[in-house]
């Protein structure tokens, strides 16, 4: 599968949609799949009679297809309710199942706010020492920084593997191999990678990693989190032991099944080339912009070392906020935050090194499963119309 599917009937009518980053409209296939564990298969997967046998299959189903896209065992991935619960359970887990007096947890500047804000609850009611890295400015760890950073104390290292506004690719299996070497586990937020490029836990040699549904067009409200074999955590919720006894609660077998679905689809469209088709139209975007408004385009970010789909660009004499208000033709994302009418830089943008101007002037444009050639026009002749009156 190498071209766009079928209209999504979600975007018919609507802008052109450049915000695969923040969700991902569900995918036909993905609904049709979890329909009948909302009505018919009802039962309780721990039940031992006849309406617990089908959803007790289809979770194993899904749990295989899950791990079958990321590399792991089925016994090592656990559903959670949500990419930041995922994440929760892998830093708070590790943090309190480990049995220091005080713990050290090391992260980076641009890392999502549901790793940072556990990160900053870990420090404040347990006491651990948390330690930010500094990124340079393509938004990248320098191996040499964490190595530095690592000590004794050091429980767990937190690095995602793809950044959610520049799509800035960090080099985890190196930063993984420094955590091992010092008897540190290492969690990697996966949220905008798996899916988008082949992910393989084994070979990157991370210990948890994480996976969200909504990021690759599955519902919201259901995730997995990977844990490696004889890794040690603190559950997340208490109870009848269901997921390894790491997250309570009797499971929600449609969502898993969504979840284990998106993950086979994006297993197959990735061997059959999806991501250099969603490449191509990023590089063509670019192109467009940069030829229509010569020397006012700049890219945020690595120009290799990123998500195919991802692109985040400033351009000159322009606030990021105003440009999209003046293109309804397009639905995207600043990467901004408005607090009070007023528009602030992003922390990512900032933490790379970005002047104020160029961060609030920044346009994070992403593609996805039903982007194609002639949307990309339309949101480049768009975007140019807009500049240039400006």
């Amino acid at each position: 599968m190498t071209g766009a599917p079928p209209p999504h009937p979600g975007l018919a009518g609507g802008p052109v949609y450049l915000d695969y980053n923040a969700t991902t409209p569900g995918d036909p296939r993905v609904a049709e799949a979890m329909a009948p564990y909302l009505t018919g298969f009802f039962g309780n997967p721990s039940s031992g009679h006849p309406y617990g046998a089908e959803p007790r299959r289809a979770l194993a189903e899904a749990r295989e297809r899950v791990a079958a896209l990321v590399g792991a065992r089925p016994a090592e991935i656990v559903f959670t309710a949500s990419g930041s619960e995922a994440n929760l359970l892998a830093l708070r887990g590790a943090v309190l199942a480990s049995g220091r007096v005080r713990p050290h947890v090391i992260t980076q500047a641009t890392e999502h706010p549901a790793v940072l804000e556990t990160a900053r609850a870990l420090e404040r009611l347990h006491g651990t020492r948390v330690t930010v890295l500094p990124v340079d400015g393509a938004g990248l760890v320098d191996p040499a920084a964490l190595a530095a950073a690592l000590t004794e104390e050091t429980v767990l290292v937190s690095v995602m593997a793809a950044n959610n506004e520049t799509g800035a690719l960090q080099p985890i299996a190196e930063l993984a191999g420094l955590a091992r070497t010092r008897g540190a586990l290492f969690h990697c937020d996966a949220a905008q990678a798996a899916g988008k490029l082949p992910v393989d836990v084994r070979l990157l040699g991370v210990d948890l990693l994480t996976v969200v549904g909504h990021k690759m067009y599955a519902p919201k409200a259901v995730a997995a989190l990977y844990v490696r074999d004889g890794v040690r955590l603190e559950p997340v919720v208490y109870g009848g032991g269901q997921e390894r006894g790491l997250r309570a609660g009797t499971e929600n077998v449609a969502l898993a099944v969504a979840l284990g679905t998106a993950a086979r689809l994006a297993a197959d469209e990735l061997a059959a080339g999806r991501a250099a088709r969603i490449a191509a139209l990023r590089d063509g975007l670019q192109r467009r912009l940069t030829e229509g408004l010569p020397g006012r385009v700049h890219l945020n970010g690595p120009a290799v070392d990123r998500l195919p789909n991802t692109l985040n660009v400033s351009i000159d004499g322009t606030l990021g906020a105003e440009l999209l208000a003046a293109c309804p033709e397009i639905a995207a994302s600043t990467g901004s935050a408005c607090h009070s009418g007023r528009h602030e830089p992003s922390p990512v943008l900032t933490a790379m090194g970005l002047p104020a101007a160029r961060a609030l002037g920044a346009l994070r444009l992403s593609l996805g499963r039903w982007s194609h050639g002639g949307e990309v026009e339309t949101a480049a002749t768009a975007l140019i119309r807009a500049a240039a009156a400006r």
